[in-house]
C-alpha cells in the first residue's frame, strides 16, 4: 500500500481548505497558527507539489489541493458517519444535518436556539459543505442546486429571488445609496468555482435585463461564508439569494441595492436521507425548518 502522508499534516490541510484562513484552521485544531503552516508545508513537501497558490489574495487550492479536498471530504465523511452511528446508540436521539456552508452560517445557526427549544430530547449535529465539494453523510440533507426530476420527497426551502447586497458603511464611503449606485465604481465579491452551481455576476446582470459594466474590479472567494464576510467589511457588493442573509438585511449591516432582481430554478432543497423510512425526529426536523424557512 502507498505510503500515507502524515495525519497531522492531512488534517491541518483539510482544516484550512475549509475554513479559507490558517487562523480559523489553527483554531479549531487547538495549536497555533505558525504550527499550522509548518504542518502543511511539510505535507507540501512530502507529496512533491504545491496544494495552495500563495502568489495572491486571498490563496487558492492548486488543482492538486482541489484533488486531495475531496478525498479528504469522502474519507473524513465516511469517518463522522460511522462515529455518529455509534455515538447515536450510546446516547439515543441524535440527527445529522447536512447543508452548504452558507446556508449553515447564515440561515441554520441564528435559528439554532429555536431548533434545540423545540427539540429537547434531540441531540442536533451539524455538517457542512462548500459549494462543489462531496455532499458529506447525514439523516436530513439541504442542498443546492436545481430541483431533482422525480425527487418527489424533496421540500424546497427559500425563494428563488437573487439581489446584490452591500454594507451602508461601503456605499457611504463610496457616495452612494442603497437607491442611488454605480455597479461600475464598485467592487464585485464572486465566487467564480460556484458558478455552475450559483448565480454569479454575469448571469445575474443577464438575467436582470442589464449590461455589465466592462473592466469592473473583482475580488473572487472560494467560499460563500468568506465572501458575505467581506461584504459586511465594506470590501464590496455581493448577490444574496432570497431568504439567507436576512439576519444581516433586518440589522441593517447589510442594505439591498434597489433595482432589478433575478430570479433562477436553483434554490435550497431539503430531503431525509432514507425518505419515508426516515425516523420520527428526522421527519419532525425536516417539517420544522421547511416551516421555518416557507
Amino acid at each position: 500500500m502507498e505510503r500515507l502522508p502524515s495525519f497531522s499534516g492531512l488534517t491541518a490541510f483539510y482544516a484550512a481548505a475549509r475554513h479559507g484562513t490558517l487562523t480559523a484552521a489553527a483554531q479549531e485544531l487547538n495549536v497555533s497558527q505558525p504550527a499550522v503552516s509548518r504542518r502543511i508545508a511539510a505535507l507540501e513537501a512530502d507529496l512533491g507539489c504545491a496544494l495552495f497558490d500563495r502568489s495572491r489574495k486571498p490563496v487558492r487550492m492548486t488543482p492538486q489541493g482541489k484533488d486531495l479536498l475531496q478525498a479528504l471530504h469522502s474519507g473524513f465523511g465516511q469517518i463522522e458517519a460511522s462515529v455518529a452511528r455509534l455515538r447515536q446508540s450510546a446516547q439515543g436521539r441524535v440527527v445529522t444535518v447536512s447543508a452548504p456552508a452558507g446556508f449553515v452560517a447564515f440561515w441554520l445557526i441564528p435559528r439554532l436556539g429555536a431548533l434545540e427549544d423545540a427539540f429537547p430530547g434531540v441531540t442536533i449535529r451539524i455538517l457542512s459543505q462548500e459549494y462543489g465539494e462531496a455532499v458529506r453523510p447525514g439523516d436530513l440533507l439541504i442542498r443546492f442546486g436545481l430541483p431533482e426530476t422525480g425527487a418527489g420527497q424533496e421540500q424546497r426551502l427559500l425563494g428563488d429571488e437573487v439581489f446584490p447586497v452591500a454594507s451602508p458603511l461601503y456605499l457611504s464611503r463610496l457616495g452612494m445609496a442603497a437607491d442611488r449606485h454605480d455597479f461600475a465604481r464598485m467592487t464585485l465579491l464572486t465566487m467564480e468555482t460556484a458558478r455552475s452551481q450559483w448565480h454569479d455576476w454575469p448571469s445575474w446582470f443577464q438575467e436582470a435585463g442589464l449590461a455589465m459594466p466592462s473592466g469592473v474590479r473583482a475580488l473572487d472567494f472560494n467560499s460563500y461564508a468568506m465572501l458575505v464576510n467581506a461584504a459586511l467589511a465594506g470590501q464590496g457588493v455581493c448577490l444574496a439569494w432570497g431568504g439567507v442573509l436576512d439576519s444581516f438585511l433586518g440589522t441593517g449591516a447589510l442594505v439591498r441595492l434597489q433595482g432589478p432582481s433575478a430570479s433562477s430554478a436553483r434554490g435550497y432543497f431539503a430531503s431525509a436521507r432514507d425518505g419515508l423510512a426516515a425516523g420520527r425526529d428526522v421527519r419532525d426536523i425536516l417539517a420544522w425548518i421547511t416551516e421555518k424557512a416557507a
